[in-house]
């Protein structure tokens, strides 16, 4: 009878704990074996097991979960916050996730699937959610008893929660291990240098990977828990996704399109900025038109059509990469851009000047005419102090209209380009065209 007795009072005490000290409850059965945690749990009411469950770190409360009976499983992934049953099933593969979902009530697993719903391009997609976050309260030992229950190997910072899962700092490994054992934790835990929203744009991310040089990136929900980490790879694989999507957006190419794409799909998202392309070419063809006279006088300046406009081309192209980079990573933004253009202008006119006496030395020495120097130099100045012009402003304005600017610039600004270069070189030459009969007789 008294051993019973005595059982009975340590069944309701540990019902009182879990009911009234859920958080140090949790961090005891971090401390223990899983299948242990998991039988003392479920020799507790539902009510206090929940208490519980719901504060331990993600991964211990998975592998609890996975060890409970199915009737407790489903009450505490029903009963807990949103935002707990979430983080936990996000530690699943997908197959086993959709296997909890379906043994919930519909209207729960609704609501549930709808929060574990990322789009494909933010860091709640990119992320690994298998963290295993440090108590704030713990000391060395207890943290390093931790990283051997981990057993995962790469590691080389562990963040640390409060005791609602609230990220509060990291440690470093080898800061840990090289620690006295009794020190608390605090003692050698960092600050956090950055972290991101689960719903944070993939552009977000970049900024941050640019800004901070981090190998793993934490992730947190909306009431500030951890919930996962972009580890260095996604990191990186982010950079490169990112840039080959400005690549492509910037000619007119689909960011959908990939290698192997279907010929058709790649046709469909080709075609019309290739018709477009067409329009404008023959908008600079329609210039060329215009001075036909000129050029049928002067043979000389079609050979030499193709140098101002590659050069120009080439001088707009550098003006526009500097101007995206500064607007991707938000060195710029739209009330910069007297500055911006300020300076594209004045380093296309300085590279337009130097540029110009090369080209004009090159052309003396092949046609010996002075004239056809002078035409082809103001040309070449005036085309690139443009196209630096140009190449900040198609973006900028791109920007202000609501636009991605990267949506095809390379086109818009080839187009510019190849105007004005045309349009300054024959039209210099049609108003110097008795300079340039004499230098040919």
């Amino acid at each position: 009878m008294g051993a019973e007795r005595r059982t009975l009072a340590e069944a309701a005490l540990t019902h009182r704990f879990l009911l009234d000290y859920p958080h140090e409850a949790a961090h005891l059965f971090e401390a223990m074996p899983a299948a242990e945690a998991a039988a003392l749990l479920a020799a507790q009411p539902p009510h206090a097991a929940l208490h519980a469950w719901q504060a331990l770190a993600s991964d211990v409360a998975h592998e609890v979960l996975e060890l409970l009976p199915e009737p407790l499983a489903q009450h505490l992934l029903t009963e807990a916050e949103p935002v707990v049953s979430v983080a936990v099933l996000t530690q699943l593969a997908p197959a086993q996730r959709n296997a909890w979902l379906q043994r919930l009530d519909a209207e729960v697993a609704q609501e549930l699937s709808g929060l574990l719903a990322y789009t494909d391009d933010c860091a709640g997609r990119m992320m690994d959610p298998r963290v295993s976050p440090l108590r704030r309260g713990m000391t060395v030992a207890e943290a390093i008893e931790r990283l051997r229950q981990i057993r995962r190997s790469g590691l080389r910072e562990l963040f640390v929660v409060d005791h609602e899962g609230r990220l509060t700092g990291r440690v470093e490994v080898h800061d840990l291990v090289l620690a006295a054992r009794d020190l608390p934790l605090a003692d050698v835990t960092r600050g956090v240098a950055c972290f991101v929203s689960d719903l944070a744009p993939r552009e977000e991310v970049v900024e941050t990977l640019q800004k901070h040089q981090i190998t793993a990136l934490p992730v947190i929900n909306v009431s500030g828990r951890l919930i996962g980490v972009i580890r260095q790879a996604e990191l990186v694989a982010a950079v490169e996704e990112e840039t080959s999507l400005d690549i492509l957006t910037m000619v007119g190419a689909s960011p959908d399109e990939r290698a192997l794409s279907s010929p058709g799909f790649a046709v469909r998202k080709r075609l019309p900025w290739l018709q477009i392309n067409l329009l404008t070419a023959f908008l600079a063809a329609a210039v060329v038109g215009l001075f036909e006279s000129t050029i049928a006088q002067f043979t000389a300046l079609a050979v030499l059509l193709p140098v101002v406009a590659g050069q120009s081309g080439n001088a707009g192209a550098q003006a526009l990469a500097v101007t995206m980079r500064g607007l991707l990573l938000r060195e710029i933004s739209l009330r910069h851009w007297p500055a911006v253009m300020a300076k594209e202008a004045m380093t296309g006119l300085v590279n337009g000047v130097a540029v110009a006496v090369t080209t004009g030395l090159g052309v003396y020495a092949w046609s010996g005419s002075l004239a056809l120097v002078g035409v082809i130099t103001l040309a070449m100045v005036i085309s690139m102090f443009a196209a630096g012009l140009a190449g900040a402003l198609v973006p900028m304005l791109l920007r202000r209209f609501g636009q991605d600017p990267a949506t095809a610039s390379s086109i818009i600004l080839t187009t510019v380009t190849d105007v004005v270069g045309f349009f300054s070189f024959l039209g210099i030459a049609a108003l110097f065209a008795p300079l340039l009969a004499q230098g040919a007789a």
